[in-house]
C-alpha cells in the first residue's frame, strides 16, 4: 500500500528548516550491535579489517569534500580519514579496535580538530585505539594466528600495501607467525547485512527524502524558459546544503532533449519555452541518500505528445511500485514497468506491431534502456545482491530501493513523427518495503500531471 502524504505543497516554506541531526543519528549502541553481528558472521577465527577513505585531491593541494566509506561509516560511525577498523572475534581485551589520528595541535591549526584515541573509545564505543602511525608494529601481533582475514582487497592499493607487508612482518616474527591462510572478500557478508535498514536509518532515509522533496520543488518554482540549466541546479544545491545535507549524486538537470541523455550533466543549456524539464537529484543526510526525479513542463502546461508519453510513464511506475512488496521479487518492478510502457508505446504508434512481440524482441529498449530501479542507502546504487542462486531476489521488509521508469525519445530517431523527438521523461520514487506492502518514502513530491500544472499555475501567479 501506498502511504502517501497530501499533494499540496503551497504550504511548504521556501527555505525549509535543517533537521535536527542529533536527534536523527545512529546511536554507538547501533553501531556496536552491527560489528558483533558481522564477527559472530565470520567466526571467532577471523579478523575482519576495514580502511575509511582516503582524502582525495582535487589539484595541486585543494582536496575534494571528505566522505567516508560506506562500509566503514556502517560499522565505526568514525568521520576521519586515515584510520582502520580491526574487528577482532573473542579477543579477550577488546574486539573492536580503531587505529586513528592522534591529536596534533601543529595540524589542528591548519584542519580542524582531530578526534584522537581517547575520543574514539569513549565517544564511538570503540573497545580500543590506537594511534595511526603505529599500525604497523600493533596490527600485525593481534592478525597472527587468526585462520582468514576478511577485507576489500584491490579497492585501495595503498591500503592493499599495508595488508601486505603485515603479512610479510607475520612471516618474519621469530620462529615464524602463524600467518592467515585465506583472504576472504569483505562484501559477502558486511554488503547482505546493508541491505536491510534498522529503524534509525529509515527515519535518516525519511528526513533525506523529505530535503530532497522540499529542494525538487525549490527547483521547480525557478525553472522557467529563458533561464539556464545551472540557474535551477543552484537552487537545488542551496535548499539541500541550508538543510544540512549534500547532494548525493550530481544532479541531472536536462532541459528538452538533453532528457534523452541518461546521465546528462553538462547544464549550460537555456531553457526553453515549449519544453520539458527532467530533474534528477537528492540529497545527502549524514550519508544516507535519498533520489528523485520529476519531468515538468517548462511553460506549465503539457503538450498533447508530452502529456500522452507521460501518463504512459507515470502508469509505469505506479504499475511498478505496486509490485515492491514482501515476497515479490525484486526485478518483477521492471517486469510490470515494462509491459505497461510498451503497451503505452504500442497504442500510440512509436512501436509497431503488439506489445508481446515488442517485448520479446526487445524492441522497446530503443525508448528504455535502462532498468526500473537499484537499491538505496548509505550508497545512492546501494550494496546487496539482485539475483539469489541465479534467480531475481525476492523482497523483505526493511529493503529500500527507487523505481524510475521512462521513456526517451532521441531527437534524431526518424522512425517516429517529429513531434515525439526529443521528448525525454523520468519519474522517479524511493520506495521502502514494509510489513504488509510498502512505503513510498518521497511521496510529498507530487507527479501527477495535474497537480504539477497545478503547482507551476501557482509559481506563475495564475489560480
Amino acid at each position: 500500500m501506498h502511504r502517501a502524504r497530501p499533494v499540496c505543497q503551497r504550504h511548504r516554506a521556501l527555505i525549509p528548516s535543517a533537521p535536527n541531526l542529533a536527534a536523527l543519528a545512529i546511536t554507538p549502541d547501533e553501531f556496536a550491535r552491527r560489528r558483533r553481528q558481522l564477527m559472530q558472521m565470520a567466526g571467532e577465527d577471523a579478523v575482519l579489517l576495514v580502511a575509511a577513505a582516503p582524502e582525495r585531491m582535487r589539484n595541486a593541494d585543494a582536496a575534494w569534500p571528505y566522505r567516508q566509506d560506506s562500509d566503514f561509516h556502517y560499522l565505526a560511525g568514525f568521520p576521519e580519514a586515515d584510520a582502520v577498523l580491526a574487528l577482532l572475534p573473542g579477543r579477550k581485551h577488546g574486539e573492536a579496535v580503531l587505529f586513528c589520528r592522534e591529536r596534533d595541535p601543529v595540524r589542528e591549526r591548519w584542519h580542524g580538530q582531530a578526534i584522537g584515541t581517547e575520543q574514539a573509545v569513549a565517544g564511538y564505543g570503540m573497545d580500543d585505539a590506537f594511534p595511526i602511525d603505529d599500525i604497523d608494529d600493533i596490527l600485525p601481533g593481534m592478525i597472527e594466528g587468526r585462520g582468514r582475514v576478511y577485507c576489500h582487497f584491490g579497492r585501495e592499493p595503498e591500503f592493499d600495501a599495508h595488508l601486505l607487508s603485515w603479512m610479510r612482518k607475520l612471516r618474519q616474527l621469530r620462529g615464524g607467525g602463524v600467518v592467515p591462510k585465506e583472504f576472504v572478500a569483505l562484501g559477502h557478508l558486511l554488503h547482505d547485512l546493508r541491505l536491510y535498514k534498522s529503524r534509525a536509518e529509515l527515519k535518516l532515509m525519511r528526513a533525506s527524502a523529505a530535503i530532497a522533496v522540499d529542494a525538487h520543488l525549490a527547483a521547480l518554482r525557478v525553472a522557467t524558459p529563458g533561464r539556464l540549466e545551472y540557474e535551477v541546479e543552484a537552487e537545488l544545491l542551496r535548499v539541500m546544503r541550508s538543510s544540512g545535507a549534500v547532494p548525493a549524486f550530481a544532479p541531472i538537470i536536462a532541459g528538452g532533449p538533453n532528457a534523452c541523455v541518461m546521465h546528462y550533466q553538462s547544464h549550460r543549456a537555456s531553457l526553453r519555452d515549449g519544453d520539458l524539464l527532467l530533474i534528477d537529484a537528492g540529497a545527502e543526510l549524514d550519508c544516507y541518500a535519498s533520489d528523485i526525479s520529476r519531468t515538468f513542463p517548462l511553460n506549465g502546461r503539457y503538450s498533447r505528445e508530452q502529456r500522452a508519453l507521460y501518463e504512459v510513464v507515470l502508469a509505469a511506475q505506479l504499475a511498478a511500485i505496486d509490485e515492491v512488496r514482501p515476497g515479490r521479487p525484486f526485478g518483477g518492478a521492471h517486469t510490470a514497468a515494462v509491459r505497461v510502457l510498451t503497451e503505452g508505446l504500442c497504442q500510440l504508434g512509436l512501436l509497431k506491431g503488439d506489445a508481446d512481440t515488442a517485448i520479446a524482441e526487445g524492441s522497446y529498449q530503443r525508448f528504455f534502456p535502462a532498468k526500473t530501479g537499484h537499491w538505496l542507502g548509505l550508497d545512492v546504487h546501494d550494496v546487496g545482491d539482485y539475483r539469489v542462486g541465479g534467480e531475481s531476489r525476492l523482497l523483505e521488509p526493511d529493503m529500500v530501493l527507487t523505481v524510475e521508469p521512462g521513456l526517451y525519445v532521441a531527437p534524431d530517431d526518424r522512425t517516429v513523427a517529429e513531434r515525439w523527438r526529443g521528448i525525454g521523461i523520468r519519474i522517479e520514487d524511493d520506495v521502502a518495503v514494509t510489513r504488509d506492502g510498502n512505503e513510498v518514502l518521497t511521496a510529498a513530491m507530487p507527479k501527477e500531471a495535474e497537480a504539477i500544472e497545478a503547482l507551476l499555475a501557482a509559481r506563475q501567479g495564475r489560480s
